[in-house]
């Protein structure tokens, strides 16, 4: 028998704060955490906006010792699994240990290191680097180094599917609990991508906005880059209630799909079907759905085809549906943008807010439905969706209700 499966733990770190308690804050005042970017060389590209996460100071967390191994991307993973952690308020036995474990989603993670190696080695000339370099930036190092900083000694794995990571990160830690694998799982996502070389990159897709991130608005020209983490606690529902643990909600269900067709492109049918998917893990009828966190990123490519899948997924429902996309607020913080996003999810299902999207000047007519423009909005909503959709066509949903 499927067990349930509650989030009792949320830690986060983004342009909009360095705690749960500041980032939805921002979320609530419809806060624009992007601005001009301050990093080497950005004098050198043309698109020179993000939401960077200004008031995060590494050496202000982590000692001299502990900076040689840990990227940005690692710092904030830590930092969010950290306060998950602390808002479970978890004290594991050892055998509880033994049963609890960490799923990670991340695209790019190292990046502040390659980038400042590469430009020892290549620029500068040096002929040697730190020992820790990889380490440092292996795919792997935000799960390891939660692991080991609070012991936990379960299943433990980085997931890497670009803009879906950390949903597909989340889906799998659910599997695991409700499947009886696990009975806790740390999971989510961190991203630092706010760095030349990879600026420079997404300059030359043509996809990025010089100006603002204007998701469903008929003036919108491109997405945002964004930084940050956010960390969700896991746990098999019972144990839960039994220790009197907060629930901000439940994982009631996952879908997810390929739209094997085009490696930037999105594709309505594979979007939908992955709705679709996570609607029937969760058990949940479309007239369920209160709330659509969604991909929207701000491109007309994704805005239009996810509105279409909103509305071939929810069929007459989608007339009823709040929908909204955050990157507005934080940016796309790629792999790391599911797990921001989710705890907006559930930020609707325990607080009864809207997150808005922000930037909203226009409608465009071929994204009909309620975007939640501009301000967020109070509704009692008792199922959410969050969306993510990535390119090479790898979609992830998870469905989410109130407890």
């Amino acid at each position: 028998m499927s067990r349930r499966v509650a989030v009792t733990g949320l830690g986060l770190v983004s342009a909009l704060g360095l705690d749960r308690a500041a980032h939805f804050a921002g979320l609530r005042e419809g806060r624009n955490g992007v601005s001009e970017i301050e990093i080497t060389d950005v004098e050198r590209l043309s698109v020179r906006i993000g939401a960077q996460a200004r008031a995060y100071v590494g050496e202000d967390r982590f000692d001299r010792q502990e900076l040689a191994l840990l990227d940005r991307t690692t710092q904030m993973a830590l930092t969010a699994a950290a306060e998950a952690m602390a808002e479970a308020g978890l004290s594991l036995s050892e055998e509880e240990a033994l049963r609890t474990g960490v799923v990670m989603g991340t695209a790019l993670t190292g990046m502040e290191t390659i980038d400042g190696n590469y430009r020892a080695v290549f620029q500068e000339g040096k002929n040697r680097v730190h020992p820790f370099i990889v380490p440092r930036l292996m795919t792997s190092a935000g799960a390891s180094q939660i692991s080991m900083r609070h012991g936990l000694r379960g299943p433990s794995w980085t997931v890497t599917t670009a803009c879906s990571s950390s949903n597909h990160a989340i889906g799998q830690a659910f599997h695991l609990v409700r499947s009886g694998a696990a009975d806790v799982m740390l999971a989510g996502g961190a991203e630092a991508p706010l760095v030349f070389g990879v600026m420079k990159a997404w300059e030359g897709l043509r996809v990025m906005s010089k100006d603002a991130c204007r998701p469903f608005s008929r003036t919108r020209n491109g997405m945002v880059q964004g930084e940050g983490a956010a960390v969700l606690v896991l746990e098999e529902m019972e144990r839960a209630k039994a220790r009197g643990a907060r629930i901000w909600g439940e994982v009631a269900g996952f879908g997810m799909t390929a739209d094997a067709s085009d490696i930037v492109t999105p594709s309505q049918d594979g979007a939908a079907r992955a709705i679709r998917a996570a609607l029937s893990d969760a058990g949940m009828a479309a007239d369920e759905v209160g709330y659509v966190n969604a991909h929207g990123t701000a491109t007309a490519a994704n805005d239009r085809t996810e509105c279409a899948a909103i509305r071939e997924a929810l069929g007459a429902a989608a007339e009823r549906v709040s929908v909204s996309s955050t990157k507005s607020m934080h940016g796309h913080a790629i792999g790391a943008a599911g797990a921001l996003e989710a705890a907006a999810a559930l930020l609707a299902l325990s607080e009864g807010v809207i997150p808005p999207t922000i930037g909203h000047e226009e409608p465009d007519p071929d994204c009909d439905l309620d975007v939640t423009p501009n301000e967020a909005r109070e509704r009692a909503v008792t199922a959410a969706l969050s969306n993510s959709f990535a390119f090479g066509g790898l979609n992830a949903v998870l469905a989410f209700r109130k407890v």
